[in-house]
């Protein structure tokens, strides 16, 4: 599809809240067969499932597709836009200037009556609107992705007290604390101390880096090639005996370290609790509610932030932003809904 071409008027810094997309997770995609339809979270039928495809209702509104074309349901499960778009996005809320110089918030979708995909933006009466309403900037898809930095090459003229290292290679500082750590070598040892030339890390490790994980610094330490994790002030938080290490900041705000070792695969918060203790294939976080979990057998699990586990049995699997349901695929390559307790919202 080409690029979107949606015109607005300015981008205005306004509250998520008051302006973003709203997803109502009450009503689940429920699949029948090859027919979809909407469930309540008890699995009990709302909206007879008779359609190709559906998306979660957002604002009132759910996009539903028969066919090749796209038209938009209200909660009632009545069609209230006819099916003639190529392209159907949810509605969410924008503004419009008003005639008192302030702003109108009005609700509004991207959509497309066009092969090649080319965006309006439609009303909820589905009428073609004369400008697309403005949004804020951090509510645009992708604005959230993290900006890739090349990392600044620094250059130390400090005295080497009594020999103390060989070469500073980077240094970091704490919150509140005008003292300054250095990351140093000495005999090809990595160790750190601080501006009053005081040892914080012993200079017994084959490389030492700086980490962020849950807003706060981390040292990275390896030793005899295993990976461990220290504080930024030298506590051993896990003890260097992982092949690979990688931190991750969940959805509420906490760090997550993934570790591998001997082939397996587990996960620690930053107090070296266990987190998932029973060893995996692969675990990686999906960036929005949990971790993808994979058997040897190559069947994909789920393990939520809030602790609920689903058993690898799926082809493939995709958390919500919701954090209570997943997608997944089974191996028949249908996709269907479940909730956190494994409860599946499709019958193949």
């Amino acid at each position: 599809m080409k690029a979107i071409k949606l015109l607005c008027l300015a981008l205005v810094f306004f509250s998520m809240d008051s302006f973003a997309q709203t997803v109502d997770y009450s009503l689940v995609p429920y699949r029948s067969g090859d027919n979809w339809g909407y469930a309540n979270v008890s699995r009990q039928i709302i909206v007879q499932p008779k359609y190709d495809e559906v998306t979660w209702f957002s604002e009132g509104y759910a996009a539903v597709r028969k066919g090749t074309k796209w038209g938009y349901i209200n909660e009632a499960g009545k069609l209230v836009i006819p099916m003639k778009f190529t392209v159907a996005k949810a509605f969410r809320r924008g503004f419009l200037p008003a005639a008192n110089n302030g702003t109108d918030s009005v609700l509004f979708a991207g959509a497309s009556v066009q092969a090649d995909g080319y965006e309006i933006c439609i009303n909820t009466k589905g009428i073609r609107m004369p400008v697309c309403p403005a949004i804020p900037e951090n509510s645009v898809e992708g604005n959230d992705v993290p900006v890739k930095t090349v990392k600044e090459v620094k250059a130390y003229s400090l005295p080497n007290n009594d020999g103390l290292f060989d070469k500073v290679v980077d240094d970091y500082s704490l919150p509140n604390n005008s003292e300054k750590y250095y990351i140093a070598v000495k005999d090809n040892n990595y160790g750190v101390f601080n501006s009053k030339f005081e040892t914080i890390v012993p200079f017994e490790y084959s490389n030492i880096k700086t980490i962020t994980s849950g807003g706060n610094n981390y040292l990275q330490v390896s030793k005899y090639n295993n990976i461990g994790l220290l504080s930024s002030l030298g506590e051993e938080i896990i003890k260097p005996q992982y092949n690979s290490l990688l931190s991750v900041d969940g959805s509420d705000g906490k760090g997550y370290i993934i570790v591998q070792q001997d082939g397996k695969y587990f996960v620690k918060d930053l107090q070296s609790n266990d987190i998932i203790a029973t060893g995996y294939a692969d675990i990686r976080y999906d960036g929005k509610k949990g971790f993808v979990i994979t058997s040897n057998n190559n069947l994909k699990g789920y393990h939520f932030i809030n602790g609920k586990t689903i058993a690898p049995k799926y082809a493939e699997i995709e958390g919500t932003n919701d954090g209570n349901y997943i997608l997944v695929k089974t191996f028949s390559g249908k996709t269907g809904y479940i909730n956190a307790s494994g409860e599946e919202y499709f019958v193949e």
